[in-house]
């Protein structure tokens, strides 16, 4: 064989493998963003069975706590803003994500509100269509905190393959860019006040 013959082979092999290489990374990186984007769904899934249990939850209580309207009306309230605050995987911006966070931040803090009033109302508490909501709504708490570990699970492995060489060099090449974790919301280094 002559030499340009092997040198072309050898030029072509390089070429090849270079091109699988590059291919591997990328749809690393597709894949990695695809779970992302599906955790993100768990997520809202989560927050939208909770806001589904919410009227339920608000209209028991009003039966048993009529006098505490403020409280009831800043559930009603504040679901109405947190349902209004919606951001799709594809638009997971810094300042979109904190917007959403913070108005499920604001929800959350307004159901612990609601329930700590129902401990002034024995009856409430007995009452099955109550514990019944209230245990949903305990497990849906639940699921909510797994759907954020298993989305800040996968942002990490997603921000670990953009950041990572080779990955960095690809990823500032096909567009790809850091995405945000879930973080502790402000004040929740205070443990809640629970008063009987």
């Amino acid at each position: 064989m002559k030499k340009s013959t092997i040198t072309l082979f050898v030029i072509g092999a390089i070429v090849i493998l270079l091109a699988g290489w590059v291919t591997i990374q990328y749809n690393g990186m597709v894949a990695n963003d695809e779970a992302v984007t599906t955790a993100w769904a768990g997520v809202e899934s989560q927050y939208q069975r909770r806001s589904d249990l919410i009227p339920n939850l608000v209209n028991t209580v009003k039966g048993y706590a009529a006098h505490e309207k403020e409280t009831l009306e800043g559930v009603v309230e504040a679901r109405a803003k947190a349902t209004q605050v919606t951001v799709s995987a594809d638009n997971l911006t810094p300042e979109r994500f904190a917007e959403f966070q913070k108005a499920q931040g604001e929800l959350s803090a307004a159901l612990g509100r609601l329930m700590r009033i129902t401990e002034n109302y024995p009856q409430l508490r007995a009452n099955e269509n109550f514990s019944e909501l209230q245990a949903q709504l305990e497990g849906t708490e639940n699921r909510i905190n797994e759907s954020r570990l298993r989305f800040n699970e996968a942002v990490q492995e997603y921000n670990l393959s953009i950041r990572r060489f080779p990955g960095n060099i690809f990823a500032g090449l096909f567009g790809f860019e850091k995405r945000d974790k879930f973080e502790a919301t402000d004040g929740a280094e205070q443990a809640p006040k629970v008063e009987f």
